[in-house]
């Protein structure tokens, strides 16, 4: 399958910079994936398409400040990216420019916090260990120093205000690089509408990777490999999924990293298993689908492994002829933009 059927036209005008206040004014297209048939509402509407006994399905993850900026005894400027904590202190990163990272440089960051460089990890990755002075704990001073790590697409600097808004309502459990952004939308007195309705609100933790913009850079789909990510699935969400399941009730993700998560942890028998895994599983068209029902999510890339993932689930020319709509009317894309729900 050739990666270039996932291509669209989009002007660059409709990559949203900043989030719509409040969450949950965001428009939303509404597609029915059985006939293809399309409406346009706000967000806060997915109320009416939510019923009684839905099981709501979130990624409880926390985006840390990720993004650090120090200095080599040299005085040569780097960034490191965390991306996954090996152990105490000793962390996976990404950096830039990496050729300047070699095993045995130190990083310094701040008089308290400094890094040696550990290993060599290819593709501009290396393992750092960390050593912090003071009285402050590592992450106390990553929330000092770090910046939130914003989407390359952005275009712009973070700011005070992106350490809330590129944070779900409902974040809890520290470890992303990347906001699971279909969450974005949801406000507190939202989800109590919800619940009050009668849809079953559950979590499960996916800590968002740089994979997440990793471009698909081979000509065939197939051919692509996606980065492993680490999840955990509570007992009392395994429960409710498999409950859900058997009784013929809708198991609703709210975007792509629940729905990986999900499908990632079924069993043979079919059943969801609680605990934590790790996945790189990569859904495409011609995917079978075990749990999810309907999808909550954003507008994704161009050719990317998302958009890949939505069309597995809605149809290609489907979720296409939805982007080109969206596109005529002036949707907002991307992480910070409007969003689809899928049924």
């Amino acid at each position: 399958m050739k990666v270039s059927l996932f291509d669209y036209y989009l002007p660059k005008e409709l990559i949203a910079k900043y989030p719509k206040e409040p969450r949950d004014s965001s428009r939303l297209l509404v597609l029915n994936r059985k006939t293809g048939e399309i409406e346009h509402k706000v967000f806060r509407q997915i109320y009416d398409y939510l019923k009684e006994g839905d099981l709501l399905v979130l990624n409880d993850t926390k985006v840390i400040p990720a993004r650090l900026f120090g200095e080599l005894q040299s005085g040569a400027k780097v960034e490191v990216l965390l991306i996954r904590q090996v152990e105490p202190l000793t962390w996976e990163v990404m950096a830039r420019p990496a050729r300047k990272l070699k095993p045995g440089k130190r990083v310094f960051f701040d008089r308290e916090l400094s890094a040696e460089v550990v290993k060599y990890l290819g593709e501009g990755r290396r393992l750092l260990r960390f050593k912090v002075e003071g009285e402050n704990t590592f992450m106390e001073k990553v929330y000092q120093l770090g910046h939130v790590p914003l989407p390359p697409y952005v275009e712009r600097e973070d700011t005070e205000e992106d350490r809330e808004r590129y944070q779900t309502v409902f974040a809890v459990k520290e470890g992303s690089v990347a906001a699971p952004t279909a969450g974005l939308h949801f406000t507190k007195e939202l989800l109590s509408k919800l619940k009050e309705k009668g849809v079953i609100i559950k979590n499960i933790t996916l800590h968002v990777g740089p994979g997440t913009f990793k471009p698909v850079k081979t000509e065939e789909v197939e051919d692509h490999q996606m980065d492993y990510e680490t999840y955990q699935i509570p007992q009392e969400t395994a429960l409710e999924v498999n409950k859900a399941k058997e009784e013929g009730r809708r198991v609703v993700a709210v975007g792509t990293t629940v729905v990986r998560t999900l499908e990632s942890a079924v069993s043979e028998e079919g059943k969801v298993k609680a605990g934590e895994g790790i996945t790189n599983l990569f859904i495409y068209p011609g995917y079978k689908f075990k749990v999810v029902d309907a999808l909550i999510t954003n507008f994704h890339l161009p050719r990317s492994t998302l958009l890949m993932l939505v069309s597995a689930f809605a149809g290609r020319e489907r979720v296409l002829n939805a982007y080109k709509e969206a596109v005529k009317l002036g949707y907002r894309f991307y992480s910070f933009g409007d969003a689809m729900f899928i049924y």
